[in-house]
This record gives structure tokens, C-alpha cells and sequence, in this order.
């Protein structure tokens, strides 16, 4: 996190600090990825069986999900899960669908003989990777997976740790992908990354992981490429004293449960608000039963930031550029359209993170660490390049070549200038 510019640090005291975080050395960490990645270009399969021993403590002898397995998985489904699934499933596709309508291909004729344009073209093989971790986020395939099949890729395969629960499998397969490994870790990313005997190598990689997995993300990104590289998850509120303290404390310590390093944070106007927050979660955390993670989340990098002012509460949200943000303020329209830097925005209290977690149909893969200051989450336009292209007849030729000669020579750049000239008939 850069410093606070000076400006905001004046108007604003914090009612909880986070706790100060130590330096931590990534070295060992970077060191260990390069090591599984190299051995997995060189061995293949064998790499992946040798990795799931050491890592996963299952001896596997196919990685691919077999039709029948999908089948399985998904009949082994109870009927509520299936359906709440697949109402998920139905939200993601229908904004993945209305987002893919305004991505539109491009034709112009700025000077008569003269033609710019661009296509829009899917990816050809995506490789989505689906999180184990502490909890089955069964929305999670579906956010990675759904988007790809919206923008037409030829291929989309998934790879999630052997030890997932089982209804992962089944909601990869109720995604669409049209292949699923059971592979995890930095071994995965490196087999999608580089192919093996039995998975294909990929364009792009993309879905969220634990630190082995993003690093394997970091340092094959240039032959594949890569979504983003996500940190722990975060949500920040912004709140004047309009705001319901109770159900601020449930959306932060909502978030909190993720994991034991997510941030999570209150900005406001209100002093009174601050205070009553504070006590709520504190109150909250004895009886939730996720409070040994969220607790410690909580400890450690939670906090309550009073502002001045509603401009120096928007200048500190936009500073935190946090990958969730809520606005439980009395005008929260308003208050959304003053804000710039956000993966993705709650807009009035009923707009809880919970549902676009699950399953509203806005993805839930968001850039973090400070990214919104330049980049959105994932979206059905990750899964498509936009490619410019050009043609021209003489009259084009008779515009646009005089003036790509002339400043060819001046560049000195000979070989430039004689493809401008040659099509004009000159030497």
C-alpha cells in the first residue's frame, strides 16, 4: 500500500488501526514456484503425480474428470444445491450476455480510401483455475467458467486441487467446461501454462488461488497470459449517519470469514457510527461461527477510519481502491457516482457483497491490493482481444502515404520511407 498523501492523512483519524504488518520475504516462496514450474516443463505428468503425493497426499493415476464421474458428481448433487447452482449459473450468463452486446466490431472510413476497424475475437483455450481453500465456493467455477463460454471460447478447461469437494466437479461440469483436471497448486498453473501429455496447454489463465498460485500465475504470465494477480480479499464501507451499525458489522465480518489476512474496513462521517461499528463486531464475533478467522481478520487488519468530511471519506476510498465497496450513505446514488477506484460497487445497504458473491450475476473476481486505480475485475471481455485492422485504395494511399514518407525521413528510417513512396510510384 503507498504512503497517505498528506492531504487526506490530515482529515481523518482512525477509531481502529490495523495492526502493523511486517515485511514479509517472498523469496523462498518465489524460489520454491520457479522449482515446481521447471520440473513440471520437464517431466510432465510425472511432475503432476509426484506433486500430488507430496502436496495433496492422493496418488492419482488420471487427472481427467471421465464423462461418467461429471455425471456422478452432478447427480450426487442434493436438489436445492443443483438449483441454487444453476440459478447462479443463469444470473453470471445473463449479464455476461448483455455485457458481450455493447462489445461491438468496428468499421470506419475517416478519409475517403481509407478503412480502420477492429474484430472481436475469443480467446481460443482458457484455463480457469478453481480454488480448494478453507471453504467449497461453489460460485467460484461458475464465475471463471460461464464468461468464457459467453464469449466463445473454443475451449475451456479447469483445474482444481484433487481434495475440492465433489460439488465442485459438478458445477464445472454445469458451467460448461469442456474439460476438468484434478490438479492444484502452482502445478496446475504450470501444466496449463506449458501443457502436459494429458493438459493442454492454454491461452489464458485465469481464477483466483492461495500465494503458491498466484506467484505460478506472476511468473508464467508472458507465454500465457493471466487475469490479474489477486491478494487476500477485501471490503471497505463508506457511511455517514444514516447507516445501520448492526448490519455494517455483519458485512464486514461477512467478508472477514474468507480468510485469516482479509482486509476489511469502515470509513465514515460519523463518529457515532464508528463507535457503535466497533462494538457490533465485537459483539457479532461471539456468536458467529466462523470468528476464529474472521476474528483474526478482524484483529489484524480491520479498521474504522472517521473522516472530516464527505470529500476526504471519498479522497480515502479512492486511495484504498478496494476490490469490494459498499455505500451506506443517505444518498447512496449520489455518493456512487463521486466515486472513481472499486472492483466492484454495492450501491445502498441492501446491496450486500454476499450476493454478487453468489450469485446476482456480476463476477466476483476483483482486482485487489490497490488494482481498481487501473483496472476493473473479471468480465465477459477478458475472454476476447480486440484486433485492429486496415485496408485502403489510392485514394487512402494518396492521404496517408505522403505524410508516413515524409516523416520516415525525418526518423531517418530509409526502408519506411520507400514502403510509403513505393506506393505512390515513386522511388
Amino acid at each position: 500500500m503507498q504512503n497517505l498523501p498528506d492531504h487526506i492523512a490530515t482529515q481523518i483519524q482512525f477509531i481502529k488501526s490495523p495492526a502493523e504488518q511486517s515485511e514479509q520475504n517472498n523469496t523462498r516462496l518465489s524460489d520454491t514456484v520457479s522449482g515446481i514450474i521447471k520440473t513440471v516443463q520437464e517431466q510432465g505428468d510425472a511432475a503432476l503425480t509426484d506433486y500430488s503425493k507430496q502436496f495433496d497426499q492422493v496418488d492419482i493415476e488420471q487427472f481427467e474428470v471421465s464423462l461418467e464421474q461429471k455425471h456422478q458428481a452432478v447427480a450426487a448433487l442434493d436438489s436445492q444445491t443443483r438449483a441454487d447452482s444453476e440459478f447462479a449459473i443463469e444470473r453470471v450468463t445473463e449479464f455476461a450476455e448483455a455485457q458481450f452486446a455493447t462489445i461491438q466490431p468496428l468499421d470506419i472510413e475517416p478519409l475517403p480510401g481509407l478503412h480502420l476497424g477492429h474484430r472481436v475475437i475469443p480467446i481460443e483455450t482458457i484455463g480457469c483455475y478453481v480454488p480448494g481453500g478453507r471453504y467449497p465456493i461453489m460460485s467460484a467455477p461458475i464465475m471463471t467458467i460461464v464468461p468464457a463460454k459467453v464469449a466463445g471460447c473454443d475451449r475451456v478447461i479447469a483445474c482444481l486441487p484433487p481434495g475440492a469437494h465433489p460439488a465442485m466437479i459438478a458445477i464445472c461440469h454445469l458451467s460448461g467446461a469442456d474439460q476438468i483436471f484434478k490438479v492444484g497448486g502452482a502445478q496446475a498453473i504450470a501444466a496449463m501454462a506449458y501443457g502436459t501429455d494429458t493438459i493442454p496447454p492454454v491461452d489464458k489463465i485465469v481464477g483466483p488461488g492461495n500465494a503458491f498460485v498466484n506467484e505460478a500465475k506472476r511468473q508464467v504470465f508472458g507465454p500465457v497470459g493471466i487475469d490479474q494477480l489477486a491478494g487476500p480479499s477485501e471490503i471497505f464501507i463508506v457511511a455517514d449517519d444514516s447507516a445501520d451499525p448492526a448490519m455494517l458489522a455483519t458485512d464486514l465480518l461477512a467478508q472477514a470469514e474468507h480468510d485469516i489476512r482479509t482486509r476489511v474496513g469502515l470509513i465514515t462521517t460519523s463518529q457515532s457510527i464508528a463507535e457503535q461499528t466497533l462494538h457490533e463486531v465485537e459483539e457479532q464475533l461471539q456468536t458467529l461461527s466462523t470468528a476464529e478467522v474472521a476474528g483474526q481478520a478482524w484483529r489484524e487488519f480491520g479498521e474504522i477510519v472517521l473522516c472530516a468530511d464527505e470529500g476526504s471519506m471519498l479522497a480515502y476510498s479512492d486511495f484504498i481502491a478496494p476490490e469490494h465497496l459498499q455505500v451506506h450513505t443517505k444518498a447512496p446514488q449520489e455518493t456512487a457516482k463521486k466515486l472513481r477506484n472499486y472492483g466492484s460497487l454495492f450501491i445502498g445497504q441492501e446491496a450486500s457483497v454476499v450476493f454478487s458473491d453468489k450469485c446476482c450475476g456480476t463476477n466476483h473476481t476483483l482486482p485487489t491490493m490497490g488494482a481498481a486505480r487501473y483496472t476493473g475485475g473479471l468480465w465477459v471481455g477478458s475472454y476476447v482481444k480486440i484486433c485492429t485492422h486496415q485496408w485502403m485504395d489510392e485514394r487512402g494511399v494518396a492521404a496517408v502515404a505522403p505524410p508516413a514518407a515524409r516523416q520516415s525521413a525525418s526518423e531517418q528510417m530509409e526502408g519506411h520511407r520507400r514502403a510509403a513512396a513505393v506506393r505512390l510510384g515513386e522511388d
